[in-house]
Formats: structure tokens, sequence, C-alpha cells
């Protein structure tokens, strides 16, 4: 496979960049143009040339590669089944049915919608056209401080969790903060299982959503190991609970992860709470400088929808490429397309 990816490469050349999300396995990101978090990844979409666009990472990311991407490129996933948990959790009809319920309730005039961007181009439509934007866990801040500077309120979508972590870190109390439940109204309750009281209430409306991930990591983590470890630095995402990142010496996005472990002194510990592909990686790439890096929890499961991304996979959409054909591409239809850039957009201007 190696072979077969590396012949490819090179008889495409420039026409065709690789784009390999942090949490990828080795075998595939190994080839990878560019290696990043979604933030990184949506900038490189919007300034490469290339004629061609191999995302590595899952359905959403490769949607907004196609949002952002210049006229006549093209942007493949090499396996589709490669999707999100999370993305999943915020359905677009469910979504408009919640926004429905709150400009019945009054409170949707001065509310913004800011959506994460692991979420559905649909998604990313709405919040565009409806005032608000798209961001990240590396400008989650700046975009809800963007979002408060134009409404009183923010629907948070789809993630509780980074919502609940960057609005507490902003100084939102907890109890200015309410989690709509999707399910609750399809199961016949009114107002995603809150009173109109409690969402006028709330500055913080949070979609009951996360990831399958990094909701695995429990507050006893952090105690076990720095029971067994002493002097270990904890840092985790905050797309973790926010019991766990309360008890954390740090967080950040995987890009700030990263850059923490790298400007540490030789011989720091940290355990990490987040996918088990990059904490693997940047413990074999630390190691020569006496650095010891674990896993939060070393039973923590990997991010099996990005994982089914395999070598067969990107030798199979490569070596179709060098035979002119498009496999598996992505194509956003043109009215998702053109709110959901208003979106991106907004995101990539607040930085």
């Amino acid at each position: 496979m190696d072979e077969r990816i590396a012949a490819a490469r090179a008889q495409l050349g420039s026409t065709t960049v690789l784009l390999g999300h942090h949490y990828q396995r080795d075998e595939v990101v190994r080839f990878a143009d560019f290696t990043g978090d979604s933030y990184k990844h949506s900038k490189i979409a919007a300034e490469t040339e290339a004629k061609y666009i191999v995302f590595c990472g899952v359905h959403f990311m490769a949607e907004s590669a196609d949002v952002l991407g210049r006229d006549g490129q093209q942007v493949i996933l090499p396996d589709l089944n490669a999707g999100c948990s999370m993305a999943d959790m915020a359905d677009i009809s469910q979504v408009e049915s919640c926004w429905e319920a709150l400009g019945r309730l009054g409170l949707a005039e001065d509310c913004v919608p800011v959506t994460y961007m692991n979420s559905t181009a649909a998604i990313k439509a709405f919040c565009g056209e409806r005032g608000g934007l798209v961001c990240t866990s590396s400008n989650a801040r700046a975009a809800m401080e963007w979002a408060f500077a134009r409404g009183k309120r923010i629907l948070f979508l789809p993630d509780q969790h980074l919502g609940r972590n960057t609005g507490y870190a902003m100084g939102i109390p907890l109890e200015e903060m309410a989690v709509w439940d999707p399910w609750a109204v399809q199961l016949g309750a009114n107002s995603g299982g809150l009173t109109k009281e409690s969402l006028a209430a709330s500055r913080l409306i949070l979609w009951k959503g996360h990831c399958a991930v990094h909701q695995r990591f429990l507050p006893q983590h952090v105690d076990q190991v720095r029971a067994k470890y002493p002097g270990i630095q904890v840092i985790v995402h905050p797309e973790c609970r926010w019991e766990v990142c309360q008890k954390a010496d740090a967080l950040g996005s995987t890009e700030r992860l990263i850059a923490l472990v790298e400007q540490a002194p030789e011989g720091s510990m940290f355990a990490i709470g987040t996918e088990i592909h990059l904490v693997n990686r940047l413990a074999r790439r630390f190691a020569a400088e006496g650095k010891k890096i674990i896993t939060l929890d070393d039973t923590g499961c990997l991010c099996t929808t990005m994982y089914r991304i395999t070598p067969q996979h990107l030798a199979w959409a490569l070596e179709n490429l060098v035979e002119g054909n498009v496999v598996n591409r992505i194509q956003v239809r043109e009215d998702v397309k053109r709110w959901a850039k208003v979106g991106l957009d907004r995101m990539l201007e607040v930085g």
C-alpha cells in the first residue's frame, strides 16, 4: 500500500493536496501534505490552488473544504463511511424545530446560533443565514465573544461540553446555561425538555450532543493518574466533560495540546485527554527529550469513524485520480454552500 500510495502521489504532483487530521491513523497521516485540526484545515482549503483535495478526516470536514474551496476544485473523502457521531447528534430538522420553538417563546430574535465545526453543512448554513457563525475548539471563545456582541444569548450546537467549558471560562455561571434535548421534543415534551423560564434566564442554550471519545474521560481518571504519577500535568480537550476540565491543568484544541507539550522542558510528564492516535504520536515524538506522555485513560477508545480511512481506501482514491476518475466526491448543494460559507468566513475572520 505504501508503495502504491507513494507512486500515485508522485504522478498526481501538485494537482492534489492531501489533508490529514491529527486523529487519523499513522499509516495514513504519514502521507499528508498538511496535518492539523479543523481550523487549520479550513484555512488550507480556502487557500490551496490544488485541483483535488483528498481529505483524510471525516465527512463534515470534507464538506467544509468543498464550501471553502475554489471554483473547479474537487474534494474527495477516501471512505464515505467516515462520519462523526457528534455531528449526527444534531439533525437539521431538529435544529429548525428548536429555532421555531424559541421563536414562539419570543427568544429567537436576540439569540445568535453558533455551531461547532463538527456539524453538517446544513447546520452551518442555518447559522450563517440567521446571523451566526461556525467555530472550532481553537476559536470557540472568540466566536462566542463575537456572538454576544450581537445578541443576548447563544444557541450552541452540537457539543454541549465545548459550549459549557468555553462559556464558563468567559465567566458565565452554570445556572445561566440550559441544555436543549432534541429528543425530548420528539417524545412530545415542549421546549427541549426545558421551561420557558429557564430558557429566558439562560445566556447559553447548549445542544445535547457530545464526542464519543472525549466524553469517556471521567474526573476519577484525573485523580488516578495524579496519584500514580506525582507532578504529572493533565491537559485535556475542551470536548471533555466540565468536571474533567475543572480538574485539568490546561485545556485546548489539538493544536494547543501539541504546543503545550512542545514548549515544556525536557523530562516533563503529561497525561492527555484526547484521541489515542495523537497521544501515541506525541509520546513517540518527544521520547528523545525524556518527556513522558500517556493517555488520561488507558481504556479510552480511538475515533472509530476517523479510523475507517485505511491505506487501502487512500490508495484506491489516489489511483482512480491518476486514471482520471474522481471517486467519493463530496459536494455541498449550492443553496446550502452559500450560507455555510457565510458562517465559515465569519469563523475565519474572528481568527
